[in-house]
């Protein structure tokens, strides 16, 4: 099984839409297809962007989709690199993909390093059946 970490716009855009990439990467997870890695920070951050008011996602959505995170995921510690971030909050995702060898798969690949395991979704979905 590929392990995988996503940063929390995948999330986002899952719970958003029902259709799409996003919300397909997930129904990964719920299928066991991909492991998504994790630690407290990356869990602490889930919690706090997708419970936010503004975004008015069903609280019982947001627990569900966390508890399957935990639950068929990996708990993974990840080493701080020295890499230099414009948003250090991205820093926890791309740490924990490097040391635990996952694909971090995000929306925003212009806030990490060109790096070959940093994916958009519809990259990591085009390429899951053929390379990995």
């Amino acid at each position: 099984m590929r392990k995988v970490v996503l940063d929390t716009n995948i999330l986002v855009s899952a719970l958003w839409s029902k259709k799409g990439n996003p919300y397909e990467i997930v129904e990964m997870v719920f299928s066991f297809e991909i492991t998504p890695c994790y630690n407290n920070e990356i869990i602490e951050e889930y919690y706090e962007v997708l419970l936010r008011e503004k975004l008015c996602f069903p609280k019982n959505e947001v627990l569900c989709l966390l508890h399957e995170i935990t639950k068929n995921g990996f708990f993974a510690d990840h080493i701080e690199s020295d890499t230099l971030f414009v948003d250090e909050s991205d820093r926890k995702f791309y740490d924990t993909a490097k040391v635990n060898e996952a694909i971090l798969i995000t929306g925003n690949t212009k806030h990490y390093p060109n790096e070959p395991f940093v994916m958009t979704p519809d990259f990591f979905l085009k390429h899951w059946r053929t390379s990995f």
